[in-house]
């Protein structure tokens, strides 16, 4: 037994230097014909940008775009702030645009206002109504500031489902609440589109500066 154990310990002692030279020049030769073929390992130029948009593009200064209060055409009262707020949050966060308030200076004014809303029954039971939507429609325009022209417009439609209870006043809760998922989707729907339209190149700049939006 003793003399087996020192027969592999010495074979494994020979192997050591010799697998380390093998590998070695394994490594050489695979290096030196890399090179030889020409293939370099470098990474040039900016890179690949999100949305696949081009360098170019991505560094172009954005619309300074000014969002009035909409006007209010629907049966709810003193809603028109809130959906203006919900539009001014959607287009700051990802319709490409920078929102200014109407008191500085800007390239886009947006207009609107809110057509209707209307809260029809989905469901109902012999003796009352189980499920209501709320159904809001919204037009809105833009308007290039120097030209006086309207550049794009655009009429949507949002809507958000609720259950009716025997509880009046929680009813009223959730007719709230769905009135403003409602507004929520009708303002990222138009910043959306107000996106597609930008990128498209719909929005260009009639001018290299802003100029004072006039009331």
């Amino acid at each position: 037994m003793l003399s087996v154990e020192s027969t592999a310990n010495g074979n494994q002692g020979e192997r050591g230097p010799f697998l380390f030279i093998l590998s070695t020049f394994v490594s050489a030769l695979i290096a030196s014909t890399l090179a030889s073929c020409g293939y370099q390992f470098r990474v040039e130029g900016a890179g690949p940008t999100i949305g696949g948009a081009s360098v170019t593009a991505s560094q172009e200064t954005p619309p300074r775009l000014v969002i009035r209060t909409l006007l209010n055409n629907s049966f709810e009262p003193n809603v028109e702030m809130r959906y203006t707020n919900y539009l001014r949050e959607e287009f700051s966060a990802g319709s490409g645009a920078q929102v200014v308030p109407d008191s500085e200076a800007a390239d886009l004014v947006l207009t609107g206002q809110i057509l209707s809303m209307i809260v029809p029954t989905l469901s109902f039971s012999s003796t009352a109504t189980v499920e209501s939507r709320t159904e809001v429609v919204v037009m809105a325009r833009v308007e290039d500031v120097r030209s006086r022209k309207v550049v794009w417009s655009q009429v949507v439609k949002g809507a958000s489902e609720f259950f009716v209870t025997p509880d009046l006043q929680f009813n009223r809760a959730l007719q709230n609440r769905a009135i403003e998922q409602a507004g929520r989707f009708v303002a990222a729907d138009l910043a959306s589109r107000f996106l597609l339209q930008l990128e498209t190149g719909a929005f260009k700049k009639s001018a290299s500066a802003p100029v004072s939006v006039s009331h």
